[in-house]
C-alpha cells in the first residue's frame, strides 16, 4: 500500500542525483527489458515521498507577471516494493495554476493515494494507473488546474519508477496512448529566450543568437518601461531575417490596448502572440484575432482539458502552449496535445522557470516522441539554476539542438 510522506523544504544544491536522469532515459533500456520474462509478479509501490527544494536561480528572471531569484520546487520519489526508485518534479505558480508550494503540500496531504495505487504486471497498467490517477479535489476549481503541479510531480514519478522495473522509456507512453502522433526523432531543437534584456544586451543576445544558430527565439514584452519596438527593432536587424521571433506578453495588455500593441508589433515579422491578455479577459480574444494578423497563443489560460474546450469553443486561439507542470503531468499534456491536432491547432511544448533536470528530461521525451510541435522550450539547465539535481547535463547544445534520450 502507498504511503506519501511530506519532507521539509531541502536544499539540494548540496546533493547530486544520477537517478532521475538514467531513469528517465533509455540508458540500459535492452538489458533491463530482456530480463523482464512473461508471468513476471505484480510489483506494488511501497513508498512516495515529497520533498520541496529550493534553488537559487543564476540571474534574475522577470516579466510582465513576476520576478524570480530562486524557485521552490515539488520532487516525488517513488519507492516500488522490490526497491525500484523513480523521481517527478513539479513547479507550483500561484499567478498560473493558483498553486504555491504549502498548498501542493496541502493537497498531496489530503489525497488518497493508497485507494489507487494498484498493482501493475506490466509497464502499460502503470500507464493506466497514472492516468487515472486523481488528487483530493479543490474547492472552486472549475477549471481543474489547482493540483495540476503536484499531480505532475506524482505522476512522473510513478512512471519514472516503473520505467525502470519493466525497462521501459517514458517516450513509450506516446506510442501506447497517442499512436497518430507518435513520431520518434533523435534530436530535437530548442528556442532560445530573451526576458528582460534592453538595448545593449538585446544587441548581444541577437548576435549571440545568430552566431550559435539559433532559427528561434521568444522574447518577452509588456513590461513596465521597456521600449518593446526598440527591441524587436534591434532583435530583428541584429538576429537576421530568417530568425522566427515570437511574443510572449505574460498578460500584461488590456482589452483597451492590445489590438494596438500587437498592430504596433506586427512589422517586425512576429510569428506569434503568446497570452496577451489576462486569463479573466481571455474572451475578448475572438475579437482580437479578427483584427490583428499574427496567430494567438494561449498559456496561463491553457492549463487543462476544460480551458482547452472552452478555447476552441470561444474561438479564442491559434495555439496551445502545453507545459507539463502547469497541464498536470505527461499524460494530461499529451491528450492536450492530441485535443489541439484533432481541432486544428497548433501546440509547442513549453517550460516552467526553475524546471531542474527531472523536468527537463521529461519534456525531452514528450519532444522526442511528439509529432508537430510548432516551438520547443525548456533544457536550460546549467543556464539557469545552480543545481539540476543531476550528474548529466541535459542542456541543449549550439543552436538549440538536443539529443533524445
Amino acid at each position: 500500500m502507498a504511503t506519501l510522506r511530506i519532507i521539509g523544504e531541502t536544499r539540494f544544491h548540496r546533493l547530486r542525483f544520477s537517478l532521475p536522469i538514467r531513469s528517465l532515459s533509455d540508458i540500459g533500456r535492452r538489458k533491463r527489458h530482456a530480463s523482464r520474462r512473461p508471468g513476471r509478479k505484480c510489483v506494488k509501490i511501497a513508498a512516495l515521498n515529497a520533498y520541496q527544494i529550493r534553488i537559487p536561480l543564476r540571474r534574475r528572471i522577470r516579466h510582465a507577471a513576476h520576478t524570480r531569484t530562486e524557485t521552490d520546487n515539488l520532487l516525488v520519489r517513488c519507492v516500488l516494493a522490490d526497491g525500484t526508485e523513480g523521481f517527478g518534479e513539479g513547479v507550483p505558480r500561484d499567478y498560473v495554476t493558483g498553486e504555491t508550494i504549502a498548498s501542493a503540500f496541502e493537497l498531496l496531504r489530503r489525497s488518497d493515494f493508497a485507494g489507487q495505487c494498484h498493482d501493475c504486471r506490466d509497464f502499460e497498467q502503470a500507464v493506466a494507473l497514472a492516468e487515472r490517477l486523481q488528487l483530493a479535489p479543490v474547492a472552486g476549481d472549475e477549471r481543474g488546474c489547482e493540483g495540476n503541479a503536484a499531480r505532475c510531480a506524482v505522476e512522473l514519478a510513478i512512471l519514472d519508477a516503473y520505467g525502470r522495473h519493466f525497462g521501459r522509456s517514458l517516450s513509450d507512453v506516446v506510442r501506447l496512448l497517442a499512436p497518430e502522433i507518435y513520431q520518434p526523432q533523435m534530436y530535437v531543437r530548442y528556442s532560445g529566450a530573451i526576458t528582460t534584456a534592453r538595448t545593449i544586451k538585446t544587441w548581444a543576445a541577437a548576435l549571440a543568437f545568430r552566431v550559435y544558430g539559433f532559427k528561434q527565439v521568444k522574447i518577452k514584452v509588456g513590461m513596465e518601461g521597456y521600449n518593446d519596438r526598440r527591441r524587436l527593432r534591434m532583435m530583428r536587424r541584429w538576429g537576421g531575417r530568417q530568425i522566427d521571433i515570437r511574443l510572449d506578453a505574460n498578460e500584461a495588455w488590456t482589452p483597451a490596448n492590445v489590438v494596438e500593441r500587437i498592430r504596433a508589433l506586427e512589422p517586425f515579422g512576429i510569428s506569434a502572440v503568446e497570452q496577451p491578455l489576462p486569463h479573466a479577459d481571455a474572451a475578448v480574444l475572438r475579437e482580437v484575432r479578427r483584427q490583428v494578423q499574427t496567430p494567438i497563443m494561449l498559456d496561463e489560460s491553457l492549463c487543462s482539458l476544460y480551458d482547452a474546450e472552452r478555447a476552441v469553443e470561444g474561438q479564442l486561439c491559434d495555439l496551445f502552449n502545453i507545459r507539463l507542470s502547469k497541464c498536470g503531468g505527461f499524460i494530461p499534456s499529451l491528450r492536450l496535445a492530441q485535443f489541439a491536432k484533432q481541432q486544428g491547432l497548433g501546440y509547442q511544448l513549453g517550460c516552467q522557470v526553475g524546471e531542474t533536470a527531472v523536468l527537463s528530461a521529461a519534456g525531452r521525451h514528450f519532444a522526442a516522441s511528439v509529432a508537430g510541435l510548432r516551438y520547443l522550450e525548456g533544457s536550460y539547465d546549467r543556464h539557469l539554476v545552480r543545481e539540476a539535481l543531476a550528474t548529466v547535463d541535459l542542456t541543449f547544445g549550439w543552436g538549440g539542438w538536443a539529443k533524445a534520450l
